[in-house]
Parts: C-alpha cells; structure tokens; sequence
C-alpha cells in the first residue's frame, strides 16, 4: 500500500481531473431540491444561501433519501431565515423529529436568530466568517461558500474522502489522512465554478465511486485514478480500527388514561442526548452512564407492566431501553400533557420514542 499524500500538497493543479469531473456533472448532477443547475456558462446565479445552509444542516451524518421530505417541509413552512429565526424552537425540534442528532435543531434555530438578529438576515460569504455561526463547522462553512457563494474552498465530506484516498491511493488512515485529502482538494478545486466542482465529487462518491462496489467504467476520474490501476479500490479509505460502544440502559413509562386514547407525554431538557424533544417519560440514561430501570424507576407510581424492550443506536453508544406502561386517573406531574394516540405523528417524537411507543400502544387494547 502506498502513502503517496506525504508528497507535497499541491502538486496536482487544476486541470484534466478537475476538468473531467466538471464535464460529467454537466451531464450527470442529480436532480436536487436544493440546487441549481449545472452552470458550465457561469451566468445563472448562485443559489440561495439559506436553501444551501439547510440542506447541508440536514445532511450531516443523514442520507439525501431521508432529507428530501423534510427539506420541503421546512421550506414550505418556514421560506426564508427570518421566518426561521422567528420561529419557537419547540416547533423546529418537532418538525425535525425523525432525523436524529437533534443537536442540530437546537443549532439550527441559533443560527437563524444569530444571521437575522446580527447578520441583517445575509449569511457571511467566506468560509472563515461562516464558521462563526452555530452548528457551523469546517465541512459546512466550506460547502456553503463554494456552492452559494463561489469562494474555491476546499469542501470535504465522507463521499469525497472516498473519492480522493482511492485517487491518490492515500494510505494513512482516518481520521489522521483528513489532512492530507484536504490538501489534495484544495489542489483540484478550481477558482472558477467550486460549488459544481464540490457537488460533483459528493455525486461521483455517491452514485459511482461507493464503499464496496465502485463502478469504474463510468467515473470520469479512472484515467487519474491510483487505485484503480492498482486494483485495490475498495481498501480506501484505510479506517482506524472502531473501538466497541458501550451499551446504556434505561427505561421508558408510558402511562395511558382510563380512556385508553391518550398518552401522557412530556419535553426533555433543553441540554443533553435528545434535549428539548417530546418523550413518553423515560429514566436519566445518558453516553455517559445507566439510567434506572424497573417499575421502581418509574416518574410516579402506578401499576406498571413491562411490555417489552427497544434497542437504538446513537454515535457513541447503543441503548436498551425498557418499555413500562399503565393505566392512571391522574399524573402527578406538573410539566407535560395528555395527548390523543390518534394524534402522535403531531406530536414530533423522536424516533426512540415512536419505538417505544410502538410496543406501549398496545397496552390499552390489552387491558380492555
């Protein structure tokens, strides 16, 4: 395996490569809600800010089939960063319910209120500036600035990680190659037309240059591709060894009315895993430790029935979840609200708790 990003960045100037991928995407760019066209001319205009802004908000660590819908709902409700930044949080959280890493609402709403309130409602155009805001960080501001406002930054995310260790066969692994994949993009990211340029590698790692079965014959990069000559293209990007996740426990209460049609449901603090997003009442498990588990767990008392377990995955950590439910007359609980079972896809559950849900639900029947 060679290490050829210890060469000297720069070495690869714009040119054949980069015009190559320039040339495919005016064929091949996917048909996005975010984009503009391919602009070979360079006389279209550069597209919204805000639209780029949350487009790449929602696509960190999530797959443009699972963000499509919810980029056309927020749009649809909320058309411009004023009307974002306006906005109650606990709407935006709700909205964003089923996306994960619910930080990024949070993030989100900050950052709208910090452009309208500090910006005049105009984001910053330089990727240095960008990286300022909230939830905003070197992918990101990169993004925005090549694609809404045509500054040649070098924009890296894991499709174009891809793309450029199989390249240049850059065998370090991750996360200490970052910066030498960085450089060799900055090298072919050209000053004229950056936004298509990014847009086209995300698309070529996408479409064409994927983990385990590249289709070669039809990436427009295979003349100047090392590890396709080499023949060993899906050994990049070389990956540090995983360490396992420690696994958390805890348990989730469902308590239902006599009635059978409402569940009691509250909101999570503002900080911390799922902060500021609507649960069925659930013990303090965190990345950090367990939370309680039982019926002795439990908020307040009531004839609780265990009904079954939800297992869910965060980044650093899997959680067992324990799903208790029980009929009551009346919560002791000051913060929260009883709300129709025939109304929960309203209620903006995260996804953790539409699992748990899903087992509790049917609780009343059973009890009937």
């Amino acid at each position: 395996m060679t290490h050829r990003s210890q060469e000297t960045a720069g070495a690869l100037k714009p040119g054949g490569p980069t015009a190559a991928v320039l040339a495919w995407y005016d064929t091949h760019a996917r048909d996005l809600p975010w984009r503009r066209p391919p602009d070979p001319t360079g006389q279209v205009p550069l597209p919204d800010p805000y639209r780029i802004w949350l487009s790449e908000i929602m696509l960190q660590q999530t797959t443009v089939a699972a963000v499509t819908a919810y980029f056309k709902a927020f749009t649809e409700r909320w058309p411009t960063i004023e009307a974002l930044a306006a906005a109650d949080e606990t709407e935006i959280t709700a909205a964003w319910a089923g996306l994960g890493y619910y930080s990024r609402a949070r993030n989100l709403h900050a950052c709208a209120r910090m452009v309208a309130n500090d910006y005049g409602g105009r984001f910053p155009e330089s990727a240095a500036e960008l990286k300022r805001l909230p939830g905003i960080g070197d992918y990101t501001s990169a993004a925005i600035a090549a694609i809404a406002f045509g500054e040649p930054a070098p924009v890296v995310d894991g499709n174009i990680e891809r793309v450029v260790t199989r390249l240049f066969r850059i065998g370090e692994p991750l996360p200490a190659a970052k910066f030498f994949i960085r450089a060799k993009v900055a090298d072919l990211t050209p000053k004229k037309r950056p936004g298509d340029f990014a847009q086209a590698m995300m698309d070529i790692g996408a479409t064409i240059c994927v983990p385990r079965r590249p289709a070669c014959l039809l990436c427009p990069l295979r003349p100047d591709c090392e590890a396709e000559k080499a023949g060993d293209q899906t050994a990049y990007p070389v990956k540090a060894a995983k360490k396992a996740k420690p696994r958390r426990r805890g348990a989730a209460y469902a308590a239902f009315d006599r009635s059978g049609q409402h569940v009691w449901l509250r909101r999570r603090v503002s900080k911390g895993m799922l902060g500021g997003m609507v649960e069925v009442p659930s013990s303090q498990w965190s990345s950090r430790g367990d939370g309680a588990t039982g019926p002795d767990g439990a908020p307040f008392s009531a004839n609780w029935r265990k009904v079954g377990e939800v297992e869910h995955g965060f980044t650093h950590f899997d959680l067992t979840l324990e799903v208790f439910a029980a009929a009551i007359d009346e919560v002791p609980e000051r913060e929260g609200w009883w709300a129709r079972l025939d109304d929960l896809a309203t209620e903006g559950l995260p996804t953790l708790m539409r699992k748990a849900m899903d087992l509790a639900i049917a609780f009343p029947k059973q009890s009937e």
